[in-house]
């Protein structure tokens, strides 16, 4: 038995013509950058979000970057962002020259703590920057409204997120900025890496487009210290097509996250939360478990099972940020997670048997964690 995390080519053989013609059609073209597919895809996109302006970029870290320097963000600022997440999130706030403030997260939904939140304003605070983790998306009613109160940005993270929504509306739609990742493991993933900004505000687009594009907003002049960041036509071309497929590709997560969550009760493990005026797209499936989750991935190993762990250390306790002088008790919530979470392959031609063969192996190494 070998069941992977994730299994890439059972869509691109599904649907391998209209792939492979994407490909030679940008092949023929000539046109490798910045052509008409990424053009057509970041139309598209608006539409999908209800959005005045989407731009591609080379990567979800780079999106999530360019918004920040759009938006002013730099030295002297504050950004809260959570610290049980993938470092690029605060990763980007050192890179624009401010300074990552982390904030604890619910511990059923993962996401920024609003209450949290609250506590960590200062008058330095410029922006919040809410991770929509594992496909769950955080509470933004809450979230818009403390921005408004205190007059910060907010730049969503939906790298983990694409077609998730909250009280019927997409995430990457509430805030200043939304921030996507293509990579090819994502909901909307390509084959390489891709990134995207959406905004609703006309000047910070016209500064993103030029970001991206070594600070030109005429070519060859240059009035900002810009990037080679720039989503290229292959991409753009092969995401056109997943994007025809996202919602009916997210459904079928969430189908295979269902069978999950009937099959885990009356285990020892927690399934996911997902709130009830959300949609959970189920990027990742991550279960809690109360005791010996180290030795449980290796279990399943063994068995062929593939597992992983997002986050072993949240980010407040990494090495690269002890000059912060963050320390170990300062985040309880994202410390007790980060050794109770383990994520189970998910994807959307994950098969029922696969999946029963997974909570069987579960079941079976219940009795050790009970001892």
């Amino acid at each position: 038995m070998n069941i992977p995390m994730v299994d890439l080519k059972v869509k691109y053989r599904k649907h391998k013509e209209e792939f492979d013609n994407a490909v030679i059609g940008v092949m023929e073209s000539g046109m490798f950058i910045m052509g008409p597919e990424v053009s057509a895809f970041e139309r598209e996109i608006e539409a999908y979000y209800g959005m005045k302006h989407a731009v591609g970029v080379a990567s979800g870290t780079d999106a999530l970057l360019i918004a920040a320097l759009s938006l002013g963000i730099g030295k002297g600022d504050e950004v809260i962002v959570p610290a049980f997440t993938f470092i690029a999130t605060s990763e980007i706030v050192i890179r624009a020259g401010a300074t990552p403030v982390f904030a604890d997260i619910n511990p059923d939904t993962f996401t920024l703590d609003p209450e949290d939140i609250r506590k960590k304003i200062t008058p330095k605070t410029k922006a919040i920057i809410p991770v929509h983790l594992y496909g769950h998306p955080a509470d933004m009613d809450s979230i818009m409204k403390i921005a408004k109160e205190h007059n910060l940005f907010v730049i969503e993270d939906c790298a983990q997120a694409q077609g998730a929504t909250f009280a019927g509306k997409q995430v990457g739609s509430f805030g200043d900025m939304g921030c996507f990742s293509f990579f090819p493991t994502k909901n909307l993933g390509g084959y390489g890496d891709g990134g995207l900004i959406l905004t609703n505000n006309d000047e910070a687009f016209e500064k993103i487009k030029a970001l991206k594009n070594h600070g030109s907003f005429e070519r060859y002049y240059h009035c900002l210290h810009g990037f080679n960041s720039r989503l290229d036509s292959m991409q753009a071309a092969i995401l056109r097509i997943k994007l025809r497929h996202l919602d009916e590709w997210n459904d079928q997560r969430r189908a295979v996250a269902k069978r999950y969550r009937d099959g885990l009760k009356d285990t020892v493990y927690t399934a996911p939360f997902e709130a009830e005026n959300v949609k959970h797209v189920y990027h990742q499936y991550t279960i809690k478990v109360p005791a010996k989750r180290n030795e449980l991935k290796e279990f399943l190993a063994k068995k062929g099972i593939s597992s992983m762990i997002y986050y072993p250390v949240s980010n407040h306790l990494q090495e690269v940020y002890k000059d912060l002088g963050w320390k170990k008790g300062d985040l309880p919530i994202s410390e007790d997670l980060q050794d109770k979470v383990l994520s189970l392959p998910i994807y959307p031609d994950l098969s029922n048997e696969n999946v029963d063969l997974i909570l069987e192996a579960l079941k079976e190494f219940q009795s050790e964690i009970k001892q």
